[in-house]
This record gives structure tokens, sequence and C-alpha cells, in this order.
């Protein structure tokens, strides 16, 4: 025969069971915003790799164009995303090079997503 007593050691009180669901409330807030942080750095980290693709394409562009680039600004369409193409060319010592900076920013977005500078040969390819 049990005693009183001993039937109720056999499971959690209330209170313990209230403290229980309170830690694991917490852990799992605390899960949840490190998840939705990841998530930003994923984010983050993919809009930098394609800003990266769209300014190699527009350095690609230029190297195949022949002729002196020239400044300008222009919109770009890559991966579902619009992307402002900012190029500014600058003579540079070789007189057959021209110093060209690309800049690409998520339209909407401050700031430069990425930043390429290269060099394009002004009769044709690139350098």
């Amino acid at each position: 025969m049990t005693s009183l007593s001993a039937r109720h050691r056999d499971g959690f009180t209330l209170m313990e069971a209230l403290v229980a669901l309170a830690i694991l409330a917490i852990a799992g807030a605390g899960l949840i915003g490190a998840t939705e942080a990841h998530i930003d750095q994923v984010r983050g980290l993919q809009n930098r790799v394609v800003a990266q693709w769209v300014a190699e394409n527009r350095m690609a562009e230029l190297s195949l164009q022949g002729g002196t680039p020239t400044d300008g600004t222009d919109r770009v369409d890559m991966l579902g995303r619009s992307w402002r193409v900012e190029v500014e060319v600058r003579p540079s010592d070789d007189p057959d090079l021209s110093m060209v900076n690309i800049g690409v920013t998520p339209v909407g977005a401050r700031g430069a997503a990425a930043k390429l500078t290269g060099f394009v040969d002004r009769q044709g390819g690139s350098a």
C-alpha cells in the first residue's frame, strides 16, 4: 500500500511544470531571435554576392565595348532584384588604360553593396 505522501512524489508539481514551461519559452524566444539574425546575415551575404556579379558583368561589358568608357548611372535587374550601377572613369598612368570604379547598390538602399575597381583597355579588351 502506498501512502499519500509517496503518491505526491511521483509527478511534477504545478509550480515545477510552470517553471519548466517558462524556461522553454525563454529558450524558444532566444532561438527565434538567433534564427532571424542568421537569416539576415545570409540575406546580406546574398545581396553582396549578387551585387559583385553585377559589378563584374558591367566591367566585362565595358571591356568588350572598346573605346573609352564613360561615367554614368544605370539600372540592372538580376535575380529578381533591381540594382543601381554607378560607373566612374578616371585616367590612369598608362594612356591606353582607363581606371574604372563601379559601385552597385540595391535600388532603394543606401550605400554600395559592392565596389569594383579595374582597368579597361581603350583599344578593346580588359587589363
